[in-house]
């Protein structure tokens, strides 16, 4: 027993020693003939207490908590895997806290689901930082935020912008980061803007029907989708991106038999890391939402933090949407606003630039207060919000983020 313990221990101490840091997981390392190899363990849990009456009407249709004054849950309990060999990457990221049924899974072609549970699989081959070419599940180029991981939001979750997005897909896409400048580190694993480059930067991607988007209806015979995004980066103070994405035949009927409006949205935003202070803005414009013609929304977002202390955040985002459902039917109006503050608990770095940002993520408590503004927050039927998500009433969140 006493041997095994030491064995245990040994092994153990082994990998605390493989490992790079904090921020990029746990790292073992092997040669295989010539080539170097790497696999980086890494994860995040998000524990929740929610509460307010906009917590139940949040979407249409569906209650999000029990009729209690608070409620408890996890927002992503995720474990992922990143490999590096060579030019050759791969990435596996699982979310414990999704369904992992096929028939639940959206992403369909010919039958074959990919289960929701499974949030990014794919290989990737970078030939130059300027031609990086990927393969399998991944989250399309469409939405500044939406791109941007899960654990290093501003605030507790995405707003209800982040319905109007394509969402994860599976395809193929070709991506390029900090084109024009030398000296741009490009690893392969990029889905966003997550390392201040300079110069422009582009993805296109073809993939299946956007059926994990909310703004897209489930079906086997859908068509594909499109999304290209370019980008332009001047170290961390300022970046901005533009996309423009489609999901053919959206209303989730089969394209054999029927002529399905197409999906489409063109979003714009900006980000600014300028050292104790941060700014964002970005804007979405869809049209023939779930394959409804005229079925349009708009979203315009807002945000801004500011370090009042390392450890100590304050945060508000404001989003404001107009939704028309039918060309004939009454534009509804919502604002939702998040007033509130990110508490890191550990914080190895005592600057504010985007890297310490980042690596103050691993421990951290969040509470976000939600406002509901504008003629939507109503159940007057003629001016109801009529878009695909959005808090109703006031709400809060109060959140504890770990990850390694």
């Amino acid at each position: 027993m006493k041997k095994n313990m030491v064995k245990l221990a040994a092994g153990a101490a082994a990998v605390l020693l493989m490992a790079t840091s904090a921020e990029a997981g746990y790292t073992m390392k092997k040669k295989v003939g010539d080539v170097d190899t790497k696999l980086t363990f890494f994860g995040f849990a998000q524990l929740e207490a929610v509460g307010g009456k906009g917590m139940q009407i949040k979407e249409a249709g569906s209650v999000d908590k029990a009729s209690s004054d608070i409620a408890f849950r996890a927002q992503r309990i995720r474990l992922g895997w990143k490999y590096v060999a060579g030019k050759v990457r791969g990435k596996v990221f699982l979310d414990f806290n999704q369904d992992h049924s096929s028939a639940n899974g959206g992403d369909a072609t010919d039958g074959a689901a990919m289960p929701k549970m499974i949030k990014d699989a794919f290989i990737s081959y970078v030939a130059d930082p300027a031609f990086v070419i990927k393969a399998g599940l991944i989250k399309m180029p469409n939405g500044m935020s939406f791109t941007m991981p899960g654990w290093n939001l501003d605030i507790a979750e995405r707003g209800f912008d982040k319905s109007l997005a394509l969402e994860r897909n599976t395809g193929l896409m070709i991506s390029g980061r900090g084109i024009g400048y030398a000296g741009n580190k490009v690893d392969g694993f990029e889905m966003g803007h997550e390392r201040p480059w300079k110069g422009f930067g582009y993805d296109i991607m073809i993939a299946n029907q956007a059926n994990r988007s909310s703004a897209v209806n489930s079906t086997e015979f859908g068509g594909n989708s499109y999304a290209v995004r370019g980008m332009f980066d001047w170290t961390e103070k300022f970046h901005m991106e533009a996309s423009y994405a489609v999901s053919e035949n959206a209303d989730g009927n089969d394209a054999l038999t029927t002529n399905g409006e197409d999906y489409s949205n063109i979003n714009v935003g900006i980000d600014s890391n300028l050292g104790k202070l941060s700014l964002k803005a970005e804007f979405f414009d869809a049209k023939n939402i779930l394959g409804t013609k005229d079925y349009d929304e708009t979203v315009y977002t807002a945000t801004a933090g500011y370090f009042v202390t390392p450890k100590l955040e304050l945060v508000a985002k404001h989003l404001q949407g107009s939704a028309q459902k039918g060309a004939t039917a009454n534009t509804t109006k919502l604002g939702n606003t998040y007033l509130g503050f990110n508490l890191f608990l550990s914080q190895p770095y005592s600057d504010f630039s985007r890297k310490a940002k980042r690596a103050r993520n691993q421990h951290k408590v969040v509470f976000n207060y939600i406002l509901a503004s504008g003629s939507g927050a109503t159940e007057d039927a003629t001016s109801k919000w009529s878009g695909l998500s959005g808090y109703r009433d006031d709400a809060f969140i109060a959140q504890y983020q770990f990850k390694f």
